[in-house]
């Protein structure tokens, strides 16, 4: 999904007195506070690569070490939901970095209205990036995480990706597949194709459990997707949950127009669950 023809579907999730507020107010949803939460720190770092350098966020425990979860935005890239979402993260107990996948292009924030910034306004940032760069992104962050002191090293490290970072996140787990141990895709664009590099012909080359959360109305149009995966997983032999949650692509994030709390609350239990059996 997420390409400029999907608005008028989508019509049908989105909480309008919500898009309303938030694009007024220029507020985002407040996440659930995390039960017992590890007292954390964050800062802003810059991570030099082979095309530049990329702005970043990065929260770990304030004291001792964590295993590393790498976070890729969606089209909408860095900002304070995603930074919300990676600090809730490491108040679980990890060590997250959050990038900005667009730092060739642009430095965050690169969507002016965050979750509710018109499509056409981002698409051009995502048709700039190419499998290649994803590559090599992940490589370099891969290798940046393991260079921090507040990384766990005894532990796998896990990779998350929501809509166009879906696919990042599994092209990241064939170039480090003995260090990372869980991926993590929600409403993941573009996960199954005709390609010789899609997402679900690179898993085999993997060593991560997966957990796949599929909007509904990405699953409408492409209802043999999930089918695909699980196919593909299966011969791989890796563990792996691949469901179709009721609700539109997009639901994660806290400041999309499409929102919903109770699935994402779904999401993230089932996201913690994978990252508790994958990095042990």
């Amino acid at each position: 999904m997420c390409d400029l023809n999907d608005q008028e579907e989508l019509n049908k999730y989105t909480r309008r007195d919500f898009g309303a507020w938030a694009a007024s107010a220029g507020l985002l949803t407040v996440l659930p506070s995390v039960a017992n939460a590890a007292a954390v720190t964050e800062r802003e770092v810059s991570i030099t690569t082979p095309d530049g350098v990329c702005d970043a966020y990065y929260v770990a425990p304030a004291s001792g070490s964590a295993p590393g979860v790498l976070v890729w935005p969606d089209v909408f890239g860095l900002r304070p939901a995603f930074r919300q979402m990676g600090k809730r993260l490491a108040e679980s107990g990890y060590s997250v970095l959050v990038v900005n996948p667009f730092y060739r292009q642009k430095k965050a924030p690169t969507a002016a209205q965050g979750g509710q910034t018109p499509i056409a306004e981002v698409m051009p940032l995502m048709q700039a990036l190419t499998p290649a760069m994803h590559l090599s992104d992940g490589k370099t962050f891969v290798a940046w995480l393991d260079a921090q002191a507040e990384v766990d090293k005894t532990k796998k490290l896990g990779t998350t990706g929501y809509c166009m970072g879906g696919p990042i996140a599994v092209r990241t787990a064939t170039v480090a597949p003995d260090r990372v141990g869980a991926v993590g895709t929600f409403h993941g664009a573009a996960m199954v194709t005709a390609a010789p590099d899609s997402p679900h012909k690179l898993v085999g080359q993997t060593k991560a459990r997966y957990l796949i959360a599929i909007a509904e109305n990405d699953d409408t149009k492409q209802p043999e997707d999930k089918n695909t995966l699980r196919s593909a997983l299966e011969s791989a032999k890796l563990g792996a949950e691949v469901e179709v949650y009721p609700a539109a692509h997009g639901w994660c994030p806290p400041d999309t127009r499409v929102y919903d709390a109770a699935q994402s609350e779904r999401a993230w239990t089932r996201l913690l669950a994978t990252l508790s059996s994958g990095l042990a």
